[in-house]
C-alpha cells in the first residue's frame, strides 16, 4: 500500500476515503507498524471525505450544486473511529451543506458490531445490548421521512438489522442532494 500510494503522498495528493475504520487505521495503525517518514507523510494526507470536503468549503473551493431533499431531517450516527479522531464536526458540517437539511448527532456508544464481533454468535448479545443502549432506540424513535446517516458499514448493518431502517452513507446523502 505504501508503495501505492507514495507517488501521490510525494505530490502532496491527498488520500480519501469513505470507510472511517479503514481511512482512520492509515493515521494510527500504519505509523505503529511501519515507523518512519513515509508513514507519517501518508498519515497527515489520509483524511475521510468527509474531512476533505469540510476542509475545502471551509477554503471556498468547494463547489457543490445542492438542492433541498424532501427530506428535512437526518439523524446521524457517528463512527467509533470517527468519534475517536474527532472528526464528527465534519461529517456534521458536509451534511449541512445541503439545503434545509437539518442534522441532529445521535448521542451514543459504538453500535455494537465492531466489525465482524456483532456478527460472531457468542458476541451477538453483548453486541445488541450496546445497540440498543442509545442508538436503535433513536433511530426507531426517528420519523419515517428521517433520513438515518452512518458512515461505517457494520454500524448501517447493524442499524438496519435492528430497526429495519436503511441508513445511509454521508457521500449517498450528498449524491442524492446533486442537482
Amino acid at each position: 500500500m505504501m508503495a501505492a500510494l507514495k507517488p501521490f503522498i510525494d505530490r502532496g495528493v491527498p488520500v480519501i476515503g469513505l470507510e472511517p475504520s479503514c481511512l482512520l487505521t492509515l493515521r494510527d495503525e500504519f505509523i505503529s507498524m511501519l515507523p518512519g517518514g513515509e508513514a507519517a507523510e501518508l498519515a497527515l494526507n489520509a483524511m475521510l471525505l468527509e474531512e476533505f470536503l469540510a476542509r475545502e468549503a471551509d477554503a471556498g473551493r468547494l463547489k457543490l450544486n445542492l438542492k433541498a431533499l424532501p427530506q428535512k431531517k437526518a439523524l446521524l450516527h457517528g463512527h467509533c473511529h470517527q468519534k475517536a479522531f474527532a472528526v464528527m464536526p465534519a461529517v456534521e458540517r458536509v451534511l449541512k451543506l445541503v439545503p434545509q437539511l437539518e442534522v441532529k448527532t445521535i448521542v451514543s456508544s459504538c453500535c455494537g458490531m465492531a466489525g465482524s464481533f456483532g456478527y460472531e454468535a457468542e458476541h451477538y448479545e453483548v453486541s445488541m445490548k450496546m445497540a440498543e443502549a442509545d442508538l436503535l432506540p433513536a433511530v426507531r424513535a426517528a420519523e419515517a421521512d428521517t433520513l438515518i446517516v452512518a458512515d461505517g458499514v457494520s454500524c448501517r448493518h447493524q442499524i438496519q438489522d435492528g430497526t429495519h431502517r436503511r441508513p445511509l452513507h454521508v457521500a449517498r446523502v450528498l449524491q442524492l442532494a446533486l442537482e
